[in-house]
């Protein structure tokens, strides 16, 4: 990809789940946007952006098309292990005590 956004790759957009893909594709549509206007009034510097912005959308339209039909697989869900809190803690020790006491 010799264009684009690096963050972007499709190596990284398998490790995205859906929602995070829809989001990135709104971000790219508001930047596209915003680069346009830009270009209109004559603000805009990098015109090459403007086809790095849109093939970035392409490319997420594709992965985002490609799970709907089953061809890339979904990432499977992280399990996150809850930290305990100071509360969490007193009442695992309150327990081991009762626990004990038995």
């Amino acid at each position: 990809m010799a264009i684009g956004t690096k963050t972007l790759a499709p190596s990284e957009l398998d490790t995205f789940e859906d929602s995070r893909l829809v989001e990135e594709l709104r971000k790219a549509k508001e930047e596209l946007f915003n680069l346009r206007f830009q270009s209109a009034t004559g603000q805009l510097e990098s015109h090459g952006r403007i086809r790095a912005v849109k093939r970035d959308i392409a490319r997420l339209y594709t992965v985002i098309r490609e799970r709907e039909l089953g061809i890339r697989a979904t990432p499977a869900p992280v399990e996150t292990k809850a930290k305990k809190t100071k509360a969490k803690k007193a009442d695992a020790a309150s327990e081991a005590a009762k626990e004990e006491a038995e």
